[in-house]
């Protein structure tokens, strides 16, 4: 039985199939080219088989499966966001933030303030900005609380150290900075802002698992990827996996002193 009055069950559907079918787009077959096309750290291949005792076609999986879930933590990022195009009160600009909550009565905060909007800025985890760009981020903020008065402006972190909604203490040239409309919260506390239901996250995610299910049983069959990469490297390595490391150097490093003409060495 549904049990969320925020958003419906098809516009649930809708957006997990929507999800579903940006996880899709990242499933093209994997060629040399694709394989190759932002450069493989053929080092750091070589070390991982031999510590970890993978052999060639595991370690060139895990790199296939390490670059597609590179795309996936993005298509992650749209399911975070998007979903908020289904809720009262919010929009999901094109450009600039992530999602701006203005409900007719305003916003009520923790630290006793009232507000007319909230203009939010979403992280995957709380750990996936740096110095630089966290600093970034706190800056455009700030520039947002000049322009508007009647505002606040939240990073809303997906997977936080705890829940939590607080101001934002950050170091920025070595200046602690911090304001009470400026503030860090978790996913869970900012679903229970914007629908008024504190278990509003809690229950979205009860209900996901099923929800895949159902929209992967009624859209077309997701098939797996051939990916030949794996053929290519020993086509490469002349048939011989011992050699496959010379092939990995070759793609790399082909233009680095000493390595232009390895293959024809090796052969």
């Amino acid at each position: 039985m549904w049990n969320m009055d925020f958003i419906s069950e098809n516009d649930f559907r809708t957006h997990v199939e929507n999800t579903i079918k940006a996880y899709v787009d990242n499933l093209v077959s994997c060629d040399m080219k694709t394989f190759n096309k932002n450069i493989v750290d053929p080092i750091k291949l070589i070390f991982d088989k031999s510590v970890y005792d993978f052999n060639w076609a595991e370690i060139i999986k895990n790199e296939i499966f390490r670059q597609r879930d590179k795309s996936n933590n993005n298509s992650i990022g749209y399911y975070h966001q998007k979903i908020f195009n289904f809720i009262a009160d919010c929009e999901v600009p094109q450009q600039g933030w992530d999602v701006i909550y203005q409900p007719d009565g305003g916003v009520d905060l923790p630290s006793n303030q009232h507000v007319s909007r909230v203009f939010v800025e979403m992280k995957n985890k709380h750990n996936t900005m740096n110095s630089a760009s966290a600093a970034k981020t706190y800056i455009k903020m700030q520039s947002q609380l000049l322009e508007d008065d009647d505002c606040a402006c939240l990073l809303v972190e997906a997977i936080a150290k705890q829940s939590q909604n607080k101001k934002w203490d950050i170091s920025i040239d070595g200046e602690l900075k911090s304001h009470s409309r400026i503030r860090r919260v978790s996913l869970d506390r900012f679903f229970a802002l914007v629908t008024g239901d504190k278990d509003a996250f809690y229950k979205i995610c009860v209900a996901l698992p099923d929800t895949i299910d159902y929209v992967l049983a009624t859209v077309p069959e997701v098939q797996a990827p051939l990916d030949t990469v794996m053929e290519d490297l020993l086509a490469m390595a002349g048939g011989d996996e011992s050699s496959i490391p010379v092939a990995l150097y070759s793609l790399a490093f082909s233009g680095y002193t000493g390595f232009s003409d390895m293959q024809a060495k090796n052969e």
